[in-house]
């Protein structure tokens, strides 16, 4: 029997009872999921946590099917959560780009930042369709901070840089950030200046990924550690991403560009390729002994619901990772 809504939102936040960062001053700094409705009851609706700022998300087909859920669930976090002062609505399927990014239906101003092991982050939750901070790869960035400490360190589709952010404050050696878009770049920046880092503008790319990692291997450049986290699929004049049938291609094209003895990173989000699929590519890859499987970061159990909250079965059976985001750690060895 389906419980009804109110019921569902609330064993969600019930659940997460743990996750909320309220200190002293009453201003909490978390961010993490609050509701995974396809895993959790709802198939239509997600909410996320950053700061004091619910981010709503509306799936539904048609924007309208979900309306009713998106207020119930503002009326309930108002009641349950009072120290939320904005709530965001983004809804997947409008017709205008304003929509898909965000609106504020309470309060003005969403938070600016987040902080996460002790790290803090830029956000701009209405900046685009995403919300400039992936909750998925939270497990990554506390890798990271226990792994990069005087390390060399690219990030790759680094977006808003959070991987290289994190990389910075385990006090890896230098971190370069690549991304197409100079405007998330600068959000990486601001998360720099929020942590007291320096800002060295050569170590922030703005440009395709094909040709930037070209001149990287002209230049002779290599790195210790290369964070591979693309999009499941985008396409530009020189290259194609399609991590759904080829992510190969984008693992062999940052192989030379890791040190002897470095660490591949390859994050792998296509929902319909089965973890089953994913691993049988890495271990290709590995059967020539120059690369090897060194282990598989979970995806947060917030992110993906919990055993008492957890009511459907996702699309695709993503074992050994236990969520569509695979996130493997991978061992070079250079010939």
């Amino acid at each position: 029997m389906t419980l009804p809504f109110s019921e569902l939102l609330d064993a969600a936040i019930s659940a997460r009872a743990p996750l909320f960062d309220v200190h002293k001053d009453a201003t909490p700094h978390a961010a993490f999921r609050l509701l995974n409705g396809f895993s959790e009851g709802c198939p239509a609706l997600a909410i996320d946590i950053y700061g004091a700022t619910a981010l709503i998300h509306n799936y539904a087909d048609t924007p309208e099917q979900g309306q009713t859920q998106v207020t119930e669930t503002q009326q309930i976090l108002l009641a349950r959560l009072p120290w939320l002062h904005t709530v965001v609505l983004k809804t997947r399927n409008a017709g205008t780009e304003e929509a898909r990014r965000g609106t504020c239906i309470y309060g003005s101003t969403p938070d600016a930042w987040v902080r996460e092991h002790g790290v803090r982050y830029s956000i701009d939750l209405m900046m685009n369709r995403d919300a400039s901070l992936y909750l998925d790869t939270r497990n990554l960035r506390e890798w990271a901070l226990q792994n990069l400490a005087g390390k060399s360190v690219l990030n790759t589709f680094a977006y808003t840089g959070s991987l290289g952010v994190a990389a910075k404050a385990a006090g890896a050696a230098r971190v370069v950030h690549l991304d197409l878009n100079r405007q998330f770049l600068n959000l990486a920046k601001t998360s720099y200046t929020l942590n007291g880092f320096p800002i060295q503008k050569a170590d922030f790319l703005a440009g395709d990924f094909w040709p930037l990692t070209n001149r990287l291997k002209r230049n002779g450049e290599t790195f210790d550690c290369v964070l591979l986290d693309p999009p499941f699929f985008a396409a530009t004049a020189r290259g194609v991403v399609d991590l759904a049938s080829n992510s190969t291609k984008l693992i062999n094209k940052v192989r030379p560009l890791i040190n002897h003895g470095g660490i591949l990173v390859a994050i792998n989000n296509a929902l319909f390729l089965s973890g089953t699929d994913y691993i049988k590519t890495l271990e290709a890859l590995c059967a020539d002994g120059y690369l090897a499987i060194e282990a598989r970061i979970p995806v947060p159990e917030d992110f993906i619901g919990y055993p008492q909250t957890r009511t459907g079965a996702p699309v695709t059976d993503p074992a050994p990772f236990n969520h569509a985001t695979k996130i493997a750690i991978l061992r070079v060895r250079r010939k």
